[in-house]
């Protein structure tokens, strides 16, 4: 036996153990809930509650979506630069869940944060850098060490989590505000996320990697392989993935959701809790329980029928439902004073929201070339997240100048784009292409990895 080899059990790395990959992203992603429950719907409905303006609100959240736009610039860097012994992205993981620990903490440290808004604002605004920064690090994980055929699964796995985690902080972070303070609500729930540290740390990405930089392991071969060090080799990769017809239809289509899911975002606590004269505790709760309901079946039954049906189609399929549901809902303005009506819009919406993003995140994960595969998918994300702002910062203009029922319809539009340009989508022409990349990549890469 090779004393530089050293023991490791198989269920110990992400490549060789379905049930480890599941449990380990899930957990990640139930990490990025946490933080996200508190400063995009704990924190805005705490405001609306407590009589800040629409376009105070607008600002706050547009402010915390800021850093979720520019992901593509940290992207690279993992690409780039990684502990190559540790996995290609593992060492990034640790490192962006670590800052979105202490990033946390320090939201409950900001001194009258009701009355602070720079103090919000700033704290909130770290809380997404980190947590921008771990999603990066896991998707890019995601993508290098999930077969094809597990994506789909994999995703209603994970973003069924993410769902859950971030509806169970939103109504226990809400509770807590208003129960024992804003300051020792924040320091409780960062707790959990402290907790999935052990994920990261326990599990390896491939077999014979180290742990931690003092533990013995090595670099996988594949790993060598697949990591290129040099920034022109990168961004000549990335430029050549990008540039396809399905790529750059696919992150245009990505953006004008991302401005849908910003205006309801911000529109929701004020609606309800503004017109309707919720609480933000009734919210919250009502909220979460929906945003559960759609996490659960997202878990169960959303990754399967993207694999039955096929992206495409299930991405119509859902956008065009949306589209259905948010018009039909625009013109029930008699019946919002009926609590049920608004119960079955929230709770059929959070559904088709969870669903929506199992098949958009499977659809990236499908495009996308491993070698450059934190900083393409990133690209993706970025384009939603930019979406996300821009509709949040939106919102305080509509709602200045237009009715609910106006704003509603203009929401409803939305889906109808992106169903259009999603039939331009070709994935079995866009693998094919990207296969043929990765032949030439081989023929770059491998000569380093001889020398070395």
């Amino acid at each position: 036996m090779k004393a530089s080899q050293p023991k490791t059990r198989q269920h110990l790395s992400l490549t060789d153990n379905a049930l480890t990959r599941y449990f380990t992203f899930s957990a990640l992603y139930i990490a990025q809930g946490i933080p996200e429950g508190i400063t995009f719907f704990a924190i805005p409905a705490w405001m609306a509650m407590n009589g800040k303006s629409p376009m105070e609100i607008a600002a706050f959240v547009a402010v915390i979506g800021i850093p979720w736009s520019f992901k593509i610039l940290i992207a690279p860097l993992m690409d780039r630069f990684t502990l190559l012994n540790m996995g290609r992205k593992r060492p990034w993981v640790i490192f962006g869940q670590l800052g979105l620990i202490i990033s946390f903490l320090s939201l409950g440290l900001v001194s009258d944060p009701l009355y602070n808004s720079f103090g919000l604002m700033t704290a909130g605004f770290f809380i997404s850098f980190f947590g921008a920064f771990q999603d990066v690090a896991t998707d890019g994980m995601a993508v290098d060490v999930i077969p094809e055929t597990e994506q789909a699964k994999a995703n209603g796995l994970m973003w069924g989590t993410k769902v859950i985690g971030t509806s169970a902080s939103f109504v226990i972070g809400t509770w807590l505000i208003n129960t024992v303070g804003f300051s020792i609500a924040v320091s409780s729930l960062s707790v959990a996320v402290a907790a999935i540290m052990f994920f990261p740390i326990y599990f390896r990405e491939r077999p014979g990697e180290k742990l931690m930089p003092w533990t013995p392991g090595e670099a996988a071969p594949d790993s060598k392989q697949t990591q290129l060090r040099s920034w022109k080799h990168i961004f000549k990769s990335l430029y050549k993935v990008i540039r396809l017809k399905s790529s750059v239809v696919f992150g245009i289509g990505v953006f004008a959701i991302g401005i849908m899911f910003g205006l309801m975002e911000v529109h929701l606590p004020l609606f309800t809790i503004q017109e309707l004269g919720w609480t933000n505790t009734f919210f919250s709760q009502v909220l979460s329980i929906s945003m559960v309901a759609g996490g659960l079946l997202g878990m169960i039954v959303g990754g399967y029928l993207v694999d039955y049906f096929g992206k495409i189609k299930m991405l119509t399929l859902y956008l065009g439902i949306l589209t259905i549901l948010i018009s039909a809902f625009a013109s029930m303005s008699s019946l919002w004073s009926n609590n049920i009506v608004v119960y079955i819009f929230l709770m059929s919406y959070f559904a088709l929201y969870t669903f929506l993003c199992i098949a958009v995140f499977a659809s990236a994960m499908h495009l996308c070339w491993k070698t450059v595969a934190a900083t393409q998918f990133t690209l993706y994300m970025a384009a939603n997240n930019m979406g996300r702002s821009a509709g949040a910062a939106l919102m305080g203009v509509l709602k200045t100048n237009f009715s609910w029922e106006f704003i509603f319809v203009c929401i409803a539009l939305i889906p109808v784009f992106m169903a259009i340009l999603m039939q331009f989508v070709n994935f079995k022409k866009h693998r094919v292409r990207v296969d043929s990349f990765v032949l030439l990549n081989q023929t770059l890469v491998a000569p380093r990895v001889i020398k070395e």
